[in-house]
Formats: structure tokens, sequence, C-alpha cells
């Protein structure tokens, strides 16, 4: 690490920033559909004639909603991590996406008996792939050890 960083500085920046923006995406689609559409998403979600959230019933447009909102919060705090890119809140960033993250995917884990395979394939491999990238961009953050400079021998000793 060069010596002019401080501890909120961070190398690999522009890698940094481009995997937060890349988790908020998919949290700013589902809050916003969620938001303005909550049966719609219900009915519809993910598109493309897929139906996964209506395959576990019933329709609760609360629950919906409030989703929405969750994943508003965790995409404004993403991407102000990616704006801001202070080491600590970059972590906390990540750590927040991790703590939302892990158990929606372990949820849907328990219930591949729902989907098709593809759907299946889609939708677990989506998790992987946010986890790999939040995972990636923890690594980003964390400091390598310091090196400690080995002490040299006195030029003259007597």
């Amino acid at each position: 690490m060069p010596r002019g960083l401080g501890y909120g500085d961070l190398q690999s920046r522009g890698l940094i920033r481009t995997g937060l923006v890349l988790l908020a995406i998919p949290s700013i689609v589902i809050a916003a559909w969620s938001l303005i559409s909550p049966r719609g998403f219900y009915d519809n979600f993910p598109g493309a004639g897929r139906h996964w959230v209506s395959a576990l019933p019933p329709y609760n447009e609360h629950l919906l909603r409030d989703f929405g909102a969750t994943n508003l919060t965790i995409a404004l705090v993403l991407l102000g991590a990616a704006l801001f890119m202070e080491r600590r809140l970059v972590q906390v960033a990540v750590v927040a996406f991790f703590l939302g993250t892990i158990p929606h995917f372990i949820y849907h884990l328990t219930t591949t008996d729902h989907y098709s395979t593809s759907d299946n394939i889609w939708s677990l491999g989506g998790f992987v792939v946010e986890l790999v990238i939040a995972a990636g961009v923890w690594v980003l953050t964390v400091r390598p050890p310091r090196r400690r400079e080995p002490r040299s021998a006195p030029l003259f000793q007597r």
C-alpha cells in the first residue's frame, strides 16, 4: 500500500465503485417495481414470463412494500459508499448487503421445489454472483498487514 494513504482511503477505487454500483442496480429495480406496483411485482417478477414471487403465495401488499423499502435502503447505502469511497462506509455497506442477502439466499435454497430447474439456476446463480461481487469488494477494502522495516545495525559498533 502506498505510504500516502490514510486509514479511510482505498486502493482499487474503480473496482470497488463498480462492484458497489452493480450490487445496487438490482435493489433499485426491485425497490422501484415493488413500491410502485406491488401487485405487478408479485404477479410478474422477474419478468420475461417468469413468476418467482407468485409461486410462493399468498399475496401480501404490506410485505411487498416493506421488501421494496428495504431494497431502496440498501441501494442508498451501497450508492452512498460508491460516492464517498471511504473504507469504513464501504465495509458497512457490504456487511449490510451480506446481512440482507445471505438469509434471503438461504430461504431460496429451501424453496427450489417451487421452481423449474432453469428458474432455480437463474435465481440462485444471481445470488451467488451478488455474493461473489460483495466478497470481492470486501477483500479490496481490507488493508494488508504493515510490513515492519528491518532495523539496520548501527554503522559503528563499539
